[in-house]
């Protein structure tokens, strides 16, 4: 049975929030993949992951966001050898309503971080 559900505040009885908070503030994608292989390991509202290079992908989303004026988290791991060289950095490029591209490097080399972890905040 398809309706619509209209709510102003959510409460659990002791503490209350605008419906807009909720709305507003969840993320509206997120994805956890294997670098090397771009595989998949959990998401929500991402369809794959494109690696075009070491280091470097594109999320494609699932659901086209309403623009493109989004945060992105990112965070990844690495094998215990790579993590003792420290100083990881990342970039995005592309941010679209459809997808984002990612850049992973350790130093100056692009490189495929063991596990990608991205959320993306509307």
């Amino acid at each position: 049975m398809a309706g619509t559900l209209t709510i102003s505040t959510l409460s659990d009885g002791t503490n209350s929030t605008s419906s807009t908070n909720c709305i507003q503030g969840s993320a509206k994608a997120w994805v956890q993949f294997t670098g090397s292989t771009a595989t998949i390991n959990g998401s929500y509202n991402a369809s794959s992951i494109t690696r075009s290079a070491a280091g470097a992908y594109t999320v494609n989303f699932t659901n086209a966001l309403s623009n493109a004026n989004y945060a992105i988290c990112l965070g990844c791991s690495r094998d215990a050898f790579d993590s003792a060289h420290g100083i990881y950095s990342y970039i995005y490029t592309a941010q679209t309503t459809s997808s984002v591209g990612l850049r992973f490097y350790i130093y100056d080399l692009q490189t495929d971080p063991t596990t990608f972890s991205v959320s993306i905040l509307r």
